[in-house]
C-alpha cells in the first residue's frame, strides 16, 4: 500500500491491517526457512508496509493526525 492509501483509512482499519500484514510476515518467514518462498522481496514489502501502518497509527495517538469515522465520535465526546 501507498502511503496515501494507508493515510486515508481510520484507525480501526489502520490496526486490522497491521495485525494481517505482522501475520503475513510471520508465513513468509516460515516459507522462506523451509525454502518455499518464491519471491524473497515480498518480506521487506511486507516489513515496509507494516513501518508505514505503525507510522501512521503513532501520527494518531500524538494528535498529529485527527481520527476519523466513529473514533472522530468519541474523540468528541471525550
Amino acid at each position: 500500500m501507498k502511503m496515501h492509501e494507508i493515510r486515508e483509512l481510520t484507525l480501526d482499519e489502520l490496526k486490522m491491517r497491521l495485525e494481517e500484514a505482522k501475520e503475513e510476515l510471520a508465513n513468509l518467514r516460515i516459507q522462506h526457512s523451509l525454502g518455499q518462498l518464491n519471491n524473497p522481496l515480498r518480506i521487506r514489502m511486507v516489513r515496509r508496509e507494516i513501518a508505514r501502518l505503525k507510522t501512521v497509527i503513532r501520527e494518531y495517538e500524538l494528535g498529529i493526525r485527527k481520527p476519523r469515522g466513529a473514533e472522530a465520535e468519541k474523540a468528541e465526546k471525550a
